[in-house]
């Protein structure tokens, strides 16, 4: 699931590539995608506390956290290449 999130936030960056703003483009989109996982890991979590089995629920809010982790990284990511171009 991480791959997959993460082949998604480098195509969403590399989409706004031909935008006439390149910066905000780039910080906008980046956003978007962090904000999208963001609400896909606050879902995870809240499936977690659907489940009776607490081995699953642990699992499903490591996972969550590590969504959230990630979306931070698209965020930085979309910073950094913005203050690149």
């Amino acid at each position: 699931m991480k791959k997959i999130l993460l082949v998604a936030a480098a195509a969403g960056l590399m989409s706004v590539a031909a935008c006439s703003n390149k910066e905000t483009a780039v910080e906008n989109n980046a956003d978007m995608v962090a904000d999208n996982m963001d609400a896909m890991a606050d879902n995870l979590a809240d499936m977690s506390n659907t489940t009776a089995n607490p081995f699953a629920q642990d699992n499903a809010e490591a996972a969550a956290e590590n969504i959230h982790s990630t979306a931070d990284n698209v965020r930085e990511a979309g910073e950094d290449a913005a203050a690149n171009m």
